[in-house]
């Protein structure tokens, strides 16, 4: 049975080579370029001789200490395809403290005139970290076709497995479009997948612009929906599964966002992976890492702590070209949730009084997982790859961190008292003046504000015209040409530059960031990692967003200043009264939140 399939790059999913494969193009004694190259029509990897290939990689190391501790698998061997004369080395790689502890299992000399499928167990390994191999050509003209991990179980242990996979999207035709397609020719259409048959997609349309008659099919089931945000669209999901499970017979359930690019071998891991889970560890979660689209190599979160809202992002801005990091990620640390850009977990979990909040957007997957989530399995190779979140700023969202931050909390961290609110809200509202960013101070304000309403007025509320007015009161990234004040890149560029130095950091401090000294020029700084002494002395500033090619411009003014300042003030002494009430209101009757019966209505099902 083959557990996990050797991987090459593809155009229009993945072209980092060294995710799969490293190549080593000189032979170590003259130092003489040998000719080895992959191709991507033919899928293959071409050798001339001494050439090698390596595979100790994010795709395609096997992670064995994972394997062994969550399922019942005992014995590994590789299977690889080849044509000519090679040199075949099974390695264990292990990460121990700050070194690699490196140990070749077996050595086999293979060949063939014809592409001939060759099967090598590896005997006498650690079952510590990664399993790998290694290639030489030990003559011209060899070629690697490919291969899997494979072992052998018995049929008694497997489990009968179905994911349903969770889809909200809101006016992305292009990004489902491009993943249905996927789906459709590597799983749902493809009989020799592992998955044919085994999988359901379900989709929440939030835009309700989806053209569903031309993606609709027995395996793809799309919902007009309400536009609820995720919280909405994923729980719209969610109940289709738990209300028609006699026709599907769903065990698992996926939530996956609408704007990633998809590994379809991550779904079949992830399949492979629960058909042969041990009893022990049958309500975990399963996880997937989240890559950057825009750097394919670099992983930006595999697992998430909360701490109160002061988020841990595990194993961030790893460069996953590396072997060490790859090796790294193979160490469990402890995890509070995983995101829903990729989250299976049993359907068991799901019942009427146990669906999301709805929190609208960010903080509902972190509550679904601190309330649910006792083990998150994590393994390199199930993953999406998603726009990073600093290219994708958007204001309205200080409404919703703040709001949603007290919910989550007033659940799960019985410890977060209003002295924490106090700290966090005085230092963020300070700052976004000194970012001359006011309308930010009144989305946050409000933020608060709605939180200490509790529970009955969230209830209350027509989460749509209530996103509409928030989302009116954000700034909004305009054309550069339509802007008063123009646009110069190395402006920008040299903004990027700018750092504190002890000397101007007191300036700064002394004069509340030049806001007590008479302004000198404009700037241009990016929306996503502004600082404050790009504001210092600045009359107005341009927040530039790189990823859109928009803008918006703020002004200094010392009355709204003094105004906001006196506004966060005031909402020191509001939280003084109102806050320990509006935590035990969460606590006692936030539950009603997320029943069905709630549900139904506030979705108009």
């Amino acid at each position: 049975m083959e557990i996990q399939k050797i991987l090459f790059p593809q155009i229009g999913r993945c072209t980092e080579e060294e995710l799969y494969f490293r190549l080593d193009r000189k032979d170590e004694k003259s130092y003489e370029k040998i000719r080895t190259q992959y191709l991507y029509k033919n899928q293959r990897i071409d050798f001339e001789k001494r050439g090698k290939a390596y595979f100790d990689t994010y795709f395609n190391g096997l992670s064995i200490e994972k394997w062994v501790k969550y399922t019942r698998i005992e014995h590994i061997s590789l299977k690889i395809r080849i044509s000519g004369k090679f040199r075949v080395l099974l390695i264990n790689k292990e990460k121990v403290n700050i070194n690699i502890s490196e140990k070749v299992i077996s050595e086999v000399i293979l060949q063939s005139t014809l592409p001939q499928d060759f099967i090598i167990p590896y005997i006498d390994g650690s079952n510590k970290g990664m399993y790998t191999f290694a290639l030489e050509a030990l003559e011209d003209d060899s070629r690697y076709y490919g291969g899997a991990y494979i072992t052998d179980i018995d049929k008694r242990y497997i489990r009968n497995v179905k994911i349903g996979v969770g889809i909200c999207t809101f006016k992305r035709e292009a990004f489902i479009e491009k993943n249905i397609k996927i789906l459709n020719e590597t799983i749902l259409e493809n009989e020799d997948s592992p998955l044919y048959g085994c999988l359901e997609i379900f989709i929440a349309d939030n835009g309700r612009t989806l053209n569903a008659a031309g993606l609709k099919s027995d395996k793809i089931h799309i919902y007009p929906n309400k536009n609820l945000g995720g919280a909405g669209g994923f729980t719209r999901d969610i109940i289709e599964m738990l209300q028609n499970n006699d026709k599907y017979h769903i065990t698992h359930v996926l939530l996956m966002d609408d704007d990633i690019v998809i590994e379809p071998e991550a779904l079949i891991k992830t399949y492979i992976l629960l058909s042969m889970i041990k009893d022990e560890y049958k309500n975990a979660f399963i996880g997937g890492a989240m890559l950057r689209t825009d750097q394919q190599y670099r992983q930006v979160e595999a697992g998430a702590s909360w701490n109160g809202g002061n988020l841990i992002s595990l194993k961030n801005d790893l460069d996953l070209c590396r072997c060490d990091n790859c090796l790294y990620n193979e160490l469990e640390e402890y995890t509070e949730y995983n995101a829903w850009w990729y989250c299976c977990f049993p359907i068991d979990i799901v019942r009427e009084d146990n669906l999301p909040l709805p929190i609208f957007i960010r903080g509902d997957d972190l509550e679904y997982g601190l309330r649910n989530m006792k083990r998150l399995i994590l393994m390199n190779g199930i993953c999406v790859w998603h726009e990073p979140f600093e290219n994708k700023y958007t204001s309205f969202l200080e409404y919703y961190i703040i709001r949603n931050q007290l919910i989550d909390n007033s659940f799960h961290c019985p410890w977060y008292g209003k002295k924490h609110l106090k700290k966090t809200m005085f230092k963020h509202c300070v700052q976004e003046v000194m970012f001359y960013r006011y309308k930010n101070v009144d989305l946050y304000l409000q933020g608060i504000k709605d939180f200490l309403k509790g529970p009955a007025w969230l209830m209350e509320q027509d989460g749509e015209i209530l996103h509409k007015k928030v989302m009116s009161e954000g700034y909004r990234g305009q054309n550069l040409e339509e802007l008063p004040m123009g646009f110069s890149y190395p402006v920008y560029e040299e903004s990027l530059r700018i750092n504190n130095t002890l000397i101007t950091k007191i300036k700064r401090n002394l004069t509340f960031n030049g806001l007590l000294l008479p302004t000198k020029g404009d700037n241009i700084v990016s929306v996503a990692r502004v600082k404050t002494p790009q504001c210092y002395r600045k009359k107005r500033v341009m927040y530039y967003d790189e990823a859109a090619k928009k803008a918006f411009i703020t002004e200094r003014s010392f009355g709204k200043t003094v105004r906001y300042l006196a506004k966060t003030a005031g909402m020191l002494f509001a939280i003084s009264f109102k806050f320990p009430k509006a935590q035990k209101a969460y606590r006692e009757e936030g539950y009603k939140l997320r029943t069905l019966e709630f549900w139904k209505g506030y979705l108009e099902i």
